[in-house]
């Protein structure tokens, strides 16, 4: 197989060689930083600094590169009109809640509105929070393959003809891991930047202390083209917000509980040469049959081979089933905040269904979450299942209460499976008022 990012050059040449005839791998290295960081430029990506850095995902190119793709779309500034619209809509939907959900306000003060640079700033914690245990899992399978590859007994013989460091080589490689994630997660911040509604709008829990917050620049482009009312859709906006706020404050175990479905996924990574090798051959012979050469020093060839999946680990069972764990708890969180949103509305908003169907085709098409998960995972959340969600927490408001339905925050949570009977979900959480026959 073709060696990925870099190509050494001829060891005959005297500043390549030592002395004694091995390869001076040092300069080979160096060869090897500058190649990668030239592919990474010519893709328009600003090279990651190759540093001995600790960080598994380096927070400066995250915040930088997050930076400056939102200043890139354009970040209006936030005027005092602004605010006091956004004020006067978490007023209204905060009274709203209070009849529709358990969780009681929360009353952590912070910036009701939000530029999109403000966006970034304030919810780059949460996203590094929430992704470095990818990085962390990447770095470890590729410390686990170049230890695998020393042998039992130490050194291989070519290793030690060649005197290859292999700690270089996997400090080397762990960074570029980690600048690549670092880079694409930034991009990926920087996008939603120009797309989100609020702190929240991701269905994640990005801020510590929780509070609710809106990006009007976002908002009102939203709404630019729909004939409905700005204040409706700042106030239908503003319970979505407003009620995330809610689960995740009285909820806090849910940021431990998304981040160790992350965790799982990460340590369950492994990297298998004969499938890379299996994969690049595909590319190779898929390139030849379309009279096309693969090279691996030519950046567009390289963007193919990461397209085509040739250094992507293969996905294990324990990483399917964190990623089932993850798309549920993400389309429950999706779905209560649908009900919530409805309950609470009622027909206190007229085009309540017109926003909502809104919402549902654009989060189908290109939901913030699901963008950023697809990218970094490969996890696409089903629109059907939040559907399922919502059905299934409406369902339990129906027969339970309001408060029946929130406290189901503090059990065990439903699976996908439960969704669909939510009567039978009911059931096998109650506990029997006889509790008798469990001694015998």
């Amino acid at each position: 197989m073709t060696p990925f990012g870099f190509t050494p050059e001829n060891s005959d040449d005297p500043e390549k060689n030592q002395g004694d005839g091995s390869v001076d791998f040092a300069a080979m290295m160096a060869q090897m930083q500058q190649q990668i960081q030239q592919q990474f430029s010519a893709m328009g990506i600003s090279a990651p600094g190759f540093t001995q850095s600790t960080e598994a995902l380096p927070k400066t190119i995250v915040r930088d590169t997050a930076k400056k793709f939102a200043t890139a779309k354009g970040s209006s500034p936030i005027g005092a009109n602004d605010v006091a619209k956004i004020e006067e809509a978490f007023t209204i939907a905060e009274l709203w809640l209070n009849e529709a959900v358990f969780f009681p306000q929360s009353h952590v003060s912070g910036n009701p509105a939000m530029a999109r640079t403000d966006w970034v700033d304030t919810t780059l914690a949460g996203w590094q929070i929430c992704v470095e245990p990818l990085a962390i899992g990447l770095a470890t399978a590729i410390s686990d393959l170049l230890s695998n590859a020393t042998g039992d007994e130490g050194q291989s013989e070519a290793e030690s003809a060649m005197q290859i460091p292999v700690g270089m080589i996997a400090t080397l490689l762990r960074s570029f891991i980690g600048s690549m994630i670092a880079t694409q997660l930034g991009q990926s911040i920087g996008g939603l930047s120009a797309q989100v509604t609020g702190t929240h709008d991701v269905g994640l829990p990005l801020v510590e202390p929780v509070y609710p917050s809106l990006v009007p620049q976002n908002i009102n482009e939203w709404g630019q083209d729909l004939d409905i009312p700005m204040d409706e859709v700042r106030i239908f906006h503003a319970l979505r917000e407003s009620a995330a706020a809610r689960l995740f404050a009285h909820n806090p175990w849910l940021v431990s509980y998304i981040r160790t479905s992350i965790s799982e996924y990460g340590k369950g990574i492994r990297i298998d040469l004969d499938a890379i090798q299996r994969q690049a051959q595909e590319v190779f012979d898929s390139a030849a049959a379309d009279g096309k050469d693969f090279d691996p020093t030519n950046p567009e060839s390289f963007t193919i081979a990461l397209n085509e999946g040739i250094f992507t680990p293969e996905e294990t069972p324990a990483q399917r089933e964190a990623l089932t764990k993850l798309e549920t708890v993400l389309a429950l969180i999706d779905g209560w905040s649908e009900e919530v949103v409805s309950l609470a509305a009622g027909d206190r908003l007229p085009n309540l269904v017109s926003l909502q169907e809104t919402l549902r085709r654009r989060r189908a098409t290109s939901a913030p979450a699901q963008q950023l998960f697809s990218t970094l995972f490969g996890l696409e959340v089903s629109p059907r299942l939040a559907r399922e969600a919502q059905s299934f927490w409406t369902a339990v408001r129906i027969e339970k209460s309001i408060e029946g339905r929130d406290r189901i925050w503090s059990g065990i949570l439903p699976t996908a499976q439960d969704l669909l009977t939510p009567h039978s979900y009911l059931s096998s959480i109650e506990i029997p008022d006889d509790l008798s026959g469990l001694t015998n």
